[in-house]
């Protein structure tokens, strides 16, 4: 019976590694671990988390050398794989500041996503870092617009709208950074220049707008 037990355990066991193995974004998360374990970061700095946006601002430390950055987006993340690795990717820092950018991807979901539903995992992902840090500064950084996602931009907006307008439920220490408008030309249309190949993800001159928009935001 006792052989039993432990054969059920391990099996258990080991099933429950293998889930978790195959969870999005897992081997981005163990990347995050071994770096953490080779120098893990300083305390009070600003933390940013979210998607490929910023995962690709590979020298985003350089854009802003009065502040200690901390990296932790992986690309391709939704707000509800942000939700899911919050415990690794914000709790042990200790942060002077969470800077989120996340939701573009949500809207890219098989069969669609609505904007409001996009708010409320906002919401939700802000509650559980306050959770962990009550008195921690957030900054919300609105969806960006792309060429490659145009075709979204309608029900950006909208969620843009919907988080900004959320994020007014929360003490002062929240707050809403608007790229979005930096991003485009007089005439409304999306600039071009500012994204790389794909465009989706930005080159220098796209960074360079946020950097001059978010800078007033971080804390020193």
């Amino acid at each position: 019976m006792k052989h039993l037990k432990f054969i059920f355990l391990f099996v258990f066991a080991f099933t429950a590694l293998q889930a978790q193995e195959k969870a999005p974004f897992y081997n981005d998360i163990q990347q995050f671990k071994k770096q953490d374990s080779i120098k893990f970061p300083a305390k009070n700095a600003v933390l940013l988390i979210g998607s490929s946006t910023f995962t690709m601002w590979k020298d985003v430390q350089s854009y802003f050398p009065k502040h200690t950055i901390i990296n932790r987006g992986f690309g391709g993340s939704s707000l509800p794989d942000v939700i899911n690795y919050v415990g690794d990717v914000v709790y042990p820092y200790q942060p002077k500041q969470v800077v989120i950018y996340c939701g573009e991807n949500d809207f890219m979901v098989a069969g669609g996503i609505d904007p409001k539903t996009v708010a409320d995992r906002a919401k939700n992902l802000i509650q559980l870092i306050r959770a962990k840090y009550p008195k921690v500064p957030i900054a919300y950084i609105s969806i960006k617009p792309s060429p490659s996602r145009e075709s979204f931009v309608p029900k950006m907006v909208e969620a843009n709208q919907l988080i900004e307008r959320m994020l007014k439920e929360f003490p002062k220490t929240v707050v809403y950074i608007n790229t979005f408008n930096g991003m485009l030309n007089e005439d409304g249309s999306i600039k071009t220049d500012i994204f790389i190949g794909d465009n989706l993800h930005m080159n220098a001159k796209g960074y360079a707008i946020w950097q001059k928009i978010m800078e007033p935001y971080l804390l020193k």
